[in-house]
């Protein structure tokens, strides 16, 4: 299976702030999932030493059509990053960015980040804008919920995701907040 087929699914029912109240989410995951803040660095500032971010994979493919809806782009194609941020080695949040191809046209060095968050470096930009997040409850058997949990025997998790426009090229950025995050 290739690397974008891993994150695709039909599935998924994206819901906005206002309905998440809704659905049960642990208490103790709560705060993490609808905080204020870039998650890099509300992460940075409660682990210290602990936290780690590290880029996990990063690859072109077609983009699907709810990626299409979310960018509201008819670009077919684009770039898909991964990151880990991690507490002591262990996956907390899987991170996907996806950057379609008319946003890399624009923006070449977005394709050149490495290991720096993408957050923290668009933080200190003008012209960047965030949507509002949308959350959903993934399943482990969707491809998403799979891909995140990576064989770990758990019901599900949850993830948010938003839009974000660098100068008018947007881009959508997904946060899979692992189980054990709500637990430590």
């Amino acid at each position: 299976m290739s690397s974008a087929a891993k994150w695709r699914s039909a599935a998924i029912e994206w819901l906005p702030a206002e309905r998440l109240g809704e659905r049960p989410v642990d208490a103790r995951l709560r705060p993490w999932l609808i905080g204020q803040g870039l998650l890099t660095t509300r992460l940075r500032a409660s682990l210290g030493q602990r936290f780690e971010l590290r880029l996990g994979d990063m690859w072109t493919g077609l983009l699907g059509a709810d990626d299409k809806r979310h960018l509201a782009v008819s670009d077919t194609a684009g770039l898909f990053r991964e990151d880990e941020l991690c507490c002591d080695g262990r996956l907390w949040v899987l991170e996907r960015t996806i950057m379609p191809d008319s946003t890399l046209a624009a923006h070449p060095w977005l394709a050149e980040l490495g290991d720096s968050a993408l957050g923290e470096t668009l933080k200190v930009l003008s012209g960047v804008d965030r949507g509002a997040y949308e959350f959903a409850w993934l399943p482990a058997d969707t491809a998403l919920g799979r891909r995140a949990l990576r064989g770990a025997p758990h019901a599900g998790l949850w993830a948010r995701r938003s839009r974000i426009s660098l100068r008018s090229a947007p881009l959508a950025v997904q946060e899979l907040f692992l189980p054990m995050m709500g637990a430590a």
